[in-house]
């Protein structure tokens, strides 16, 4: 004979409610810390919900989200790419060269137009890319260690490109058939600037990638276990080539873009723009672990550092404390994502077993 003991099911109850509110609290974490910033600098500072601020904000915005895209996909499968800011700055710098230096074809130099730019740009990072992707899937290098190396590569290779100077007037010219550049960075489409559309596409294909093809499926899988992965026969060394070319990509676009809103490049471009990709993914509740997160998830994320960064700027505070408060971000980030993990691995099985009471099963 069982008696049942109603203020011990209240209290179970209200023990699981608690845990479920903290779980979906801590997944959510990204959009209320954008919330509650979004409020702060609205308030501390009235002019920053203003159209013109938010049009800057929405270009900056843009840049973090679209390396904070191709990060994401690096880190599910567990790795790192420190080289992303080397890698945008190298591309601006290839974009640069090709439409003020051009390129010496039978002793003739040719301008290449701003597709064409574009394209073998786009070539050149993929390049480093590749390689990040052979170092880690084929090398077997630590991925921060193959990323580092190549971020030092990248940079050097940027500052050969110029002999460490600038190259500047990319407008181009019309005897040289290469005008246009400054509009991929510059111009306006339907009232937003033309890099949202870009971070919007390149959103709405990762999204697909990630959550309706197989691909993006071997990704997760790949990151949550690698050695059952290979033995399912997922292909892990291509899984990881794919998702460190995809990096390269963002970072190509991302130099493009820098370079043609400044109608400059300088070999400098993207200098710690790897840890506002880190941060973003981190914020938006992707596991540096790997196997758990998601491009939404880091979009927002990008959001919450685009806001940080530009909110302290309207306050007046010193690019010093910007770093330092960036850095307390990204080590607050991981220590909360932690903790879920450690939440989410102590509580989940119990929640699921009192569900499952629950409705009889």
């Amino acid at each position: 004979m069982t008696s049942s003991n109603p203020s011990r099911h209240r209290t179970n109850h209200f023990a699981q409610s608690a845990v479920r509110a903290l779980l979906f609290a801590l997944r959510a974490r990204a959009v209320v810390v954008l919330v509650a910033l979004l409020i702060l600098f609205s308030v501390l500072a009235p002019s920053f919900l203003s159209a013109n601020n938010l049009s800057i904000l929405a270009k900056h915005v843009a840049i973090s989200a679209i390396l904070a895209i191709g990060m994401t996909f690096v880190v599910l499968t567990g790795g790192i790419d420190l080289s992303v800011g080397s890698v945008a700055g190298l591309g601006g710098m290839v974009a640069g060269y090709l439409l003020t230096q051009g390129i010496t074809i039978g002793g003739v130099v040719r301008f290449p137009s701003v597709a064409l730019t574009v394209i073998l740009t786009i070539a050149a990072c993929l390049v480093v890319g590749a390689g990040n992707g052979w170092l880690v899937a084929k090398a077997a290098v630590a991925p921060f260690i193959a990323t580092l190396g190549t971020l030092y590569i990248a940079r050097g290779a940027a500052l050969l490109l110029s002999n460490g100077k600038t190259f500047p007037n990319l407008a181009g010219q019309s005897t040289r058939g290469n005008l246009g550049f400054p509009a991929l960075g510059q111009s306006f489409l339907l009232g937003l600037p033309l890099p949202v559309w870009i971070m919007l596409a390149l959103f709405a294909i990762a999204f697909v990638i990630a959550v309706k093809t197989p691909l993006g499926r071997h990704i997760y899988a790949v990151g949550g276990n690698e050695r059952a992965a290979r033995l399912a026969g997922i292909r892990v060394p291509r899984v990881k080539i794919f998702t460190y070319l995809a990096s390269s990509l963002c970072a190509a676009l991302v130099g493009l873009i820098i370079a043609s809103q400044l109608e400059a490049a300088h070999p400098a471009t993207g200098e710690s723009f790897e840890l506002n990709a880190i941060a973003a993914v981190v914020l938006g509740g992707t596991s540096l672990m790997g196997g758990r997160g998601s491009i939404t998830g880091s979009l927002i994320g990008a959001f919450v550092i685009g806001v940080l960064s530009d909110g302290l700027v309207m306050l007046g505070v010193s690019e010093f404390w910007q770093m330092v408060i960036k850095g307390a971000v990204i080590v607050l980030a991981v220590a909360v994502d932690q903790l879920q993990s450690r939440l989410q691995a102590r509580f989940l099985p119990y929640l699921q077993i009192a569900a499952a009471e629950g409705t009889g099963q």
